[in-house]
């Protein structure tokens, strides 16, 4: 648990620099350059990934069972995670859904933590799952009192949602059809 909890601080915690430290990210890139900060930044964040993964299935192989949800939770978390890959295109599509949503980034990644907190009772669950959704939570109330950063996303176009929303459903379907198993080792409604 030890290496997840780890790759939960590394991960979480430079996606909070705008949260905990305002004014660090600008200084950074004021010092770096953007792209030396964003090489930085990515690096950094992967680090976080990989140890989260790494940690991850370390705990999986001697789990401490927190719950036992229902097996048929499983079709509730198949519906919530159906708009979860949309929102997470329409992030860098902008378009109404954007719009809508404010940050759509995070309201899948909300959607997505709190989706497999239904599905899965292990302490790691509890740590992965419940840690990003806690950061989701605290990092989208924040963007209420600081100003969003620059990003890059396409242009904006009428037809950006109807393209996040055939390619996030696709996603969702290889996801569920094939990759959640291939990489996770779990499938989702196996």
């Amino acid at each position: 648990m030890t290496v997840l909890l780890i790759g939960m601080v590394v991960f979480i915690g430079i996606h909070s620099l705008a949260v905990v430290a305002p004014g660090v990210r600008e200084r950074a890139i004021a010092r770096l350059g953007m792209g030396a900060f964003r090489a930085v930044y990515g690096a950094i964040a992967l680090i976080g990934v990989v140890l989260i993964a790494y940690g991850f299935a370390l705990a999986r192989r001697e789990p401490v069972v927190v719950y036992v949800p229902p097996p048929a939770m499983r079709h509730v978390v198949m519906l919530l995670m159906l708009p979860v890959f949309p929102l997470l295109l329409a992030g860098y599509l902008p378009g109404r859904i954007k719009s809508a949503t404010k940050h759509p980034v995070l309201v899948a990644v909300k959607l997505w933590a709190f989706a497999h907190l239904l599905a899965n009772g292990t302490g790691a669950d509890l740590v992965l799952f419940g840690g990003l959704l806690a950061w989701a939570v605290a990092d989208r109330i924040s963007w209420k009192r600081r100003p969003p950063p620059a990003s890059r996303t396409a242009p904006a176009r009428p037809w950006n949602d109807a393209v996040a929303v055939i390619a996030g459903l696709a996603l969702y379907a290889i996801v569920v059809g094939w990759a959640h198993r291939a990489f996770i080792g779990v499938a989702p409604m196996g």
